[in-house]
């Protein structure tokens, strides 16, 4: 199953995803895409390392995060991959996008019998940029976050720390049943 989840910064999604993950079938592994460049992004690291289990494994990715997804499923019932904002950052100043964007929807197909957790920024609230630059990366943070909900079983929005459910897997029977 592949579950979404979408927040603002700092709006409580990885923690969100965390709650999720330890609700999984194990064993679990966490895949991080983050790599500090700056003293605050090193400290937002250091902040959810220590919230973690200790003994949850973590592999740090950059833009071969298909790859891993695909060998996480030897060894692995339940993935965590924070974020997919992070990891398209990578991808784009790789200049490999689009490319590694198929490799990623392809690899999501190939995981459906495991329980993969993908958090993402939604950035799609907040005032267009002024940069063409910046207004190229938010088009293309959002078609991946589209493309990811519909291959999502479920979706959530967290706001403020409250998960919103978007989009729920279909169990059992139906009114109609």
């Amino acid at each position: 199953m592949i579950t979404f989840i979408l927040g603002g910064n700092k709006s409580g999604k990885s923690d969100h995803a965390m709650r999720l993950l330890r609700n999984s079938p194990g064993p679990a592994l966490f895949l991080a895409t983050g790599k500090a460049e700056d003293l605050a992004f090193h400290q937002q690291i250091a902040a959810h390392r220590e919230r973690r289990d200790p003994a949850l494994p973590v592999v740090e990715v950059g833009w071969d995060l298909p790859r891993a997804l695909l060998e996480a499923r030897e060894g692995y019932r339940s993935v965590l991959v924070d974020s997919l904002d992070f990891w398209l950052y990578v991808c784009t100043r790789e200049g490999r996008e689009r490319e590694l964007t198929g490799a990623l929807l392809t690899a999501l197909e190939h995981c459906r019998d495991r329980n993969v957790l993908l958090v993402s920024c939604e950035i799609g609230f907040t005032p267009l940029p002024a940069s063409s630059e910046a207004r190229a990366f938010l088009k293309q943070l959002g078609r991946l976050n589209q493309a990811v909900a519909a291959l999502a079983d479920e979706a959530y929005l967290v706001v403020a720390g409250l998960p919103m459910t978007l989009k729920k897997a279909e169990h059992g029977c139906t009114e109609a049943d």
